[in-house]
């Protein structure tokens, strides 16, 4: 995953004087376990993430800036629930963050959070057409952020919603993916700046995306582009993901092997 943002945008839609250039590099490995239930449309998953993470900040002043990279946030779903329809899929799940990340409260920029947050998500995809060549997904996510570890701040929760509509031709599908996320509580501790209360992230994001199924190695790659078409308390950036999942093991007979 790469990202950059060159302005950073107040809570009025105005571009900050001398705003600073972010550059941020991710790279997560995750594993991912689904079981289906025999004799029924319902999958139970488990999954992790470890990322890595390098984030550069640039200013006009060169000696403030900033150049930082190590272990991130460590991820965790120790359960996703999901059922899968004739044309419509629903999954359900319940995950955290936790703060593994490099951190520390006397530096500007951290690779980490430095706080557990609980992330409660409910998701639906529709298929339409004679051979369901054409889909809508949409998945909506509740965090509930905890009080910083090593200082008293605490982040506001934020609710996103992450989707889009595409069409598969063959091996590939493609389409239109956005998102969109709202920051509904405020910040909040005594070490919070003045300057910083009252404020609330919102932001919204466009761009295209392309999967193509492998058969070969069992697996799917996505590239997937999309530009913040509005910011408020936020940098306004844009960001480009490239992931690739394969399935490593599948147990039991072919007609008892869980669908992904």
């Amino acid at each position: 995953m790469l990202y950059r943002a060159d302005e950073v945008i107040d809570n009025d839609g105005h571009a900050i004087p001398l705003s600073p250039t972010l550059n941020v590099a991710a790279n997560a490995v995750g594993a991912q376990v689904t079981y289906k239930l025999p004799g029924h449309s319902m999958y139970v998953n488990a999954a992790i993430g470890v990322p890595t993470v390098r984030v550069n900040v640039r200013i006009p002043v060169p000696e403030a800036s900033i150049d930082r990279s190590g272990f991130g946030d460590l991820y965790v779903q120790p359960v996703k629930i999901g059922w899968k329809l004739n044309r419509l899929d629903v999954v359900t799940g319940y995950a955290f963050y936790a703060p593994t990340g490099l951190y520390s409260p006397r530096e500007v920029v951290n690779i980490g959070k430095d706080q557990w947050t609980h992330e409660f998500s409910l998701g639906s995809a529709v298929y339409l057409g004679s051979r369901k060549a054409w889909n809508i997904s949409a998945l909506a996510s509740y965090n509930l952020n905890q009080r910083k570890q090593d200082i008293d701040i605490t982040r506001g929760d934020s609710v996103q919603i992450q989707g889009g509509a595409g069409k598969t031709l063959g091996k590939f599908d493609m389409g239109l993916a956005g998102y969109a996320l709202w920051q509904v509580r405020d910040d909040r501790g005594a070490a919070l700046p003045p300057a910083l209360r009252g404020l609330r992230d919102r932001a919204f994001g466009l761009g295209p995306e392309v999967d193509i199924t492998i058969a070969r190695i069992r697996g799917r790659i996505t590239v997937r582009y999309c530009h913040d078409v509005f910011a408020r308390a936020r940098p306004l950036g844009q960001i480009l993901v490239f992931g690739i999942t394969f399935r490593a093991l599948a147990l039991g007979t072919p007609a008892q092997r869980p669908q992904r």
